[in-house]
């Protein structure tokens, strides 16, 4: 799995005698989970290498948008994570350019301040963000819950395969499937789909979806969820501007119905 961070950190500074070549740093386990940090501040890059590596991760750096696009899509790594503000192509271009091609995570760093960075990159696929100056701890505990919710095998306890007319979602792959058409959707976008789908009939609360995804307390403000069904629905054949089978429950959460068109 590779996790694609953009990133802007605070790191307690240390001395670095040699800046690295920008390669993978390995683990002997062929099953490390490997990421690639995308930043143009290659001191700051190798500050949260190392630290990422101390904790077990394999990690490799690209500093250059235009790079981290073709190293994305060719190294397909199982998470990544990704600055805004880069040479070349900035954070929310990567973004874009890589989804169609790249289905693990993707963690976007961005400016406290800048909610429309929040919502572009999630517009843009990203599977979460984490406002920065984000702390090693916090990066660290948003990334195992990434690479977790990527890595959880589905439960024994629902269906593998659901079916909504039209509609099939296969947990067992991973897929969607509309009209005999395969869909394509990001690792977060499966995962929400998924959980609403195997709850049809039941309204689930943004605390829920929060808490059920990315192991966090709803703050009341965060958009992501939102953004991220107005994603989903079109791709599932739904009407964004009157939706039939995700429905939004004022005040309450969302619907999936089970007897959509």
């Amino acid at each position: 799995m590779v996790l694609l961070i953009f990133t802007a950190l605070t790191f307690t500074a240390f001395n670095l005698d040699v800046l690295e070549d920008i390669t993978m740093t390995t683990t002997e386990e062929d099953n490390t989970p490997r990421i690639l940090i995308v930043e143009d501040d290659e001191r700051l890059a190798m500050l949260t290498q190392d630290y990422l590596v101390k904790n077990g991760l394999e990690v490799a750096i690209e500093t250059d948008g235009n790079r981290a696009i073709r190293r994305i899509v060719n190294e397909q790594p199982d998470m990544v994570v990704l600055d805004v503000m880069l040479p070349g192509s900035d954070g929310l271009t990567v973004c874009r350019e890589v989804r169609p091609h790249y289905q693990n995570p993707i963690l976007m760093l961005t400016a406290r301040t800048e909610d429309m960075d929040q919502v572009l990159g999630l517009e843009m696929g990203a599977d979460d963000y984490v406002a920065k100056p984000a702390q090693p701890r916090v990066l660290l505990a948003r990334i195992r819950a990434l690479l977790r919710r990527s890595e959880n095998a589905p439960s024994e306890d629902v269906p593998q395969r659901l079916e909504f007319g039209e509609l099939v979602i296969d947990n067992g792959g991973r897929s969607v499937t509309l009209s005999d058409e395969l869909v394509d959707f990001t690792s977060a976008e499966y995962d929400l789909l998924w959980l609403l789908a195997s709850n049809a009939g039941r309204i689930l609360s943004r605390e829920d979806i929060f808490e059920r995804l990315r192991g966090i307390e709803y703050d009341g403000q965060d958009r992501s969820i939102d953004v991220r069904i107005s994603r989903i629905r079109p791709k599932i054949g739904d009407d964004p501007e009157n939706p039939k089978r995700i429905k939004t429950v004022r005040s309450k959460g969302y619907l999936f119905v089970k007897e959509g068109n």
